[in-house]
């Protein structure tokens, strides 16, 4: 017999990364620490940014909503793995499926359009210091995020939508640790022509254009910082952008491997996905922080605040 089409599924089943239950407290405890680290981490960058006048300028606003949006990003999977872990439940809602598909397209994209716009940015500053504040003024900055936003709202709206009209099969199982676009359309019984288009289509063209971008700009900084004179300089230069070069060559790294792997349910592809879904927003604080001086100064601050506040 064929399998019986089920219009109106009411749940699925995400495997995670073990089925033996020895190993859930190790993961319960690992994800936990690393969401915890995550929030922490990025919470203190925000509050550092806000509440330091000295960084309120372009890059480091644009530095506080990345780490909303990694907040956000992290808190899309991670929660919902950590209950399932605890009530030893591997099951997820359609109606959760669908959501955290939603959102995890939303942040994730928030993301890559930030560090275009960090990128573009650092270009700026470095290529035409003279016009920086004329050109990156609040106006242009605001713009910028706001079109961020917009974009990937669309994008990931369009995408729910077209999941909202497929029926699935009897076989409700996603051998991930998330709700994974792809992989949720292996398991339709309908048609998916037209939502593997628009997902190759929209994919590629919010993944290169703004990957493009980043490529673009930091042409332009690496032949600027070769026409710089002194040695001193050049490094003094290219420490500017060290930070946000590596978060770049980090993020979009690992998730090329995830999309360009010919099965990203398979453990290597989990590992890549889990790279930059959660490490890489874990790692962000970090990397922002520790050889930044203003930053550092402005976290000093911060915690002296909240020990005197206790």
């Amino acid at each position: 017999m064929e399998p019986r089409n089920q219009t109106s599924v009411s749940e699925f089943l995400l495997l995670g990364f073990s089925q033996d239950s020895e190993h859930q407290p190790i993961l319960f405890g690992l994800f936990l620490s690393m969401y915890l680290v995550t929030v922490l981490g990025n919470l203190l960058i925000i509050l550092a940014v806000s509440s330091d006048s000295h960084l309120h300028t372009p890059m480091y606003f644009f530095l506080a909503n990345l780490s909303f949006a990694d907040i956000c990003f992290i808190s899309t999977t991670i929660p919902k793995m950590l209950v399932n872990i605890q009530t030893q439940s591997k099951s997820i809602t359609y109606a959760g499926c669908i959501a955290q598909m939603y959102f995890f397209m939303v942040f994730g994209g928030m993301d890559t359009f930030l560090l275009t716009v960090m990128a573009y940015d650092r270009f700026v500053a470095i290529c035409h210091p003279l016009h920086y504040t004329v050109i990156m003024n609040p106006w242009l900055c605001g713009l910028l995020v706001l079109v961020s936003w917009f974009t990937s709202l669309s994008y990931s709206l369009i995408q729910s939508l077209l999941m909202l009209r497929l029926s699935f099969c009897t076989n409700r199982v996603i051998p991930h640790f998330y709700c994974e676009l792809a992989q949720a359309l292996m398991l339709a019984c309908s048609d998916t022509l037209v939502n593997h288009i628009l997902q190759y289509m929209l994919t590629g063209l919010l993944g290169i254009v703004p990957f493009s971008g980043i490529l673009f700009s930091y042409s332009r900084i690496a032949s600027s910082i070769l026409r710089i004179p002194s040695a001193n300089g050049k490094y003094k230069t290219f420490s500017t952008c060290a930070s946000h070069l590596s978060v770049v060559s980090f993020f979009y790294g690992t998730a090329f491997g995830v999309y360009l792997s010919s099965d990203a349910s398979s453990w290597r592809g989990m590992i890549a996905s889990l790279m930059y879904t959660v490490v890489t927003p874990m790692l962000n604080p970090f990397i922002y922080s520790l050889r930044n001086r203003d930053i550092k100064r402005a976290l000093q601050k911060v915690l002296r605040i909240t020990l005197y506040v206790q």
